[in-house]
């Protein structure tokens, strides 16, 4: 057995798989809705892909010590000029150098053109969020039926009847959502669907809950209205009343970030609106 070929070989193995785990964690949709949906690839969950990652981290970074301290000659090799003299700031060791902190300086300050990898990135969440649903709030899957209605301003027993009435098994007001799911081979999400409430009807008004939902932020507030039944111009108006500018097609993220607010600040005083 050779070390040093059994360090190289190491290095290569743990580097193509984590360029693989890299990959995948890139595309994985944030880990509220993969939770809420029970998102897997290949078999393997984001909590089991995230592991598999840190793992083969650390190896690679043993590997990569144990490489450094084997091939430490002809790396200090790369530290000398054409005299054979040690000399740090060589012209490989400074195209290096610029090239990495570019790479870090353009990633700090999330300039083009290496912001479009976040860019990008955070476009394929957005689908996944939009494909999958996102959850009332984070990890409500944990929560047991009875705190997730309250919660969510949902009525226990309509729920329950619901839930009963399509056979699912494992249902309690003390069972989690992901209890239920995984008794009955659903996501949690699937379990919500059966008994969240419908949209309100034209006209009709539904009343907001007590925290917003996950994703709350990047609704339009044409959105917010027409998921609750309230009229666009009046709440404009309402707002604006309140020195509060917005726009029926803004998102609430860009509301609050306008007038110097939080989201949910704005979702509060949506919902005193709504009480008026």
């Amino acid at each position: 057995m050779s070390l040093r070929k059994v360090t190289s070989l190491t290095s290569l193995l743990s580097f193509v798989l984590l360029t693989i785990t890299s990959i995948i964690l890139y595309i994985t949709p944030q880990g509220k809705v993969a939770f809420w949906a029970n998102w897997d690839c290949w078999g393997l969950g984001k909590e089991e892909w995230g592991a598999l990652h840190t793992n083969l981290g650390f190896l690679f970074i043993i590997a990569g010590i144990i490489h450094t301290v084997l091939n430490w000659k002809p790396i200090m090799a790369y530290l000398k000029n054409k005299a054979k003299e040690f000399k740090m700031f060589t012209v490989d060791f400074n195209i290096s150098l610029a090239i990495t902190l570019f790479i870090t300086v353009m990633t700090l300050f999330s300039l083009p053109p290496v912001n479009a990898i976040q860019t990008f990135g955070e476009s394929l969440k957005e689908k996944a969020s939009n494909k999958y649903g996102e959850p009332p709030y984070g990890h409500a899957e944990t929560s047991p039926l009875q705190s997730f209605c309250k919660r969510t301003g949902i009525d226990l027993d309509d729920a329950l009847d619901k839930l009963e009435k399509a056979k699912l098994k494992s249902v309690s007001p003390e069972a989690t959502l992901a209890e239920i799911a995984t008794a009955n081979g659903m996501t949690p999400q699937q379990v919500y669907s059966i008994f969240q409430p419908e949209p309100p009807k034209e006209g009709e008004v539904k009343s907001m809950p007590e925290s917003p939902g996950m994703g709350f932020g990047r609704k339009a507030l044409a959105g917010v209205c027409a998921e609750y039944g309230l009229d666009v111009p009046s709440i404009i108006d309402g707002l604006k009343g309140l020195g509060i500018e917005a726009a029926a097609e803004t998102s609430i993220k860009e509301i609050a970030e306008n007038n110097n607010m939080d989201p949910h600040g704005l979702y509060e005083v949506i919902r005193q609106l709504q009480a008026q």
